[in-house]
């Protein structure tokens, strides 16, 4: 019976460090994806919006290495890989859009591997997971914010952020932690 129930407890395990593993690859993308448009920004000379791309692109390398942490616990090894290619070349008019659906699918699948957390017993995964979940909605929030001023002021909003600094200063704490939130 004992064997039974290890057998029926490693599978589950194993979910667990599948759902991680998916995550942090789609974390890892969006690090790439957004310090692509951080580099795009700054380039533009939108340093504000820079800066806090940048510091988005620090939440999710926070967010990167806590599914990290947590699968070499479970006793699994971190994946590296991309979820998805990095778009590049994008114009600021199409960056926040784009942004904001992306987070859109991240919390809905992360809201879904939370359920399989569920299933599986581990709740200490699915709390990492209801935590990041907010901190993605807050990302969301601000990408569709930003879009939505783009698309109804156009030219009037950007010369506002035109020749901003992209400067994050001493602390490179995130969005979240920091003051962007």
């Amino acid at each position: 019976m004992a064997k039974a129930v290890k057998s029926d407890k490693d599978a589950r395990r194993a979910k667990v460090i599948e759902v991680l593993n998916k995550a942090r690859s789609m974390e890892l993308h969006g690090i790439s994806q957004y310090m692509n448009q951080h580099y795009a920004l700054d380039n533009m000379d939108y340093g504000e919006l820079a800066r806090d791309m940048k510091l988005i692109a620090i939440d999710e390398m926070r967010h990167a290495e806590q599914f990290a942490e947590r699968i070499k616990e479970l006793g699994g090894e971190p994946t590296t890989d991309l979820a998805a290619k990095v778009q590049k070349g994008q114009t600021v008019q199409k960056i926040f859009p784009f942004d904001a659906a992306l987070e859109d699918d991240t919390i809905d699948v992360y809201n879904q591997f939370l359920k399989v957390c569920q299933e599986c017993a581990d709740n200490q995964t699915a709390k990492l997971f209801e935590a990041i979940i907010e901190e993605e909605q807050t990302h969301f929030n601000h990408f569709d914010n930003v879009g939505n001023h783009i698309k109804t002021l156009g030219d009037t909003y950007l010369s506002k952020i035109a020749g901003t600094s992209a400067s994050t200063g001493p602390s490179t704490k995130g969005f979240i932690l920091g003051a962007g939130a």
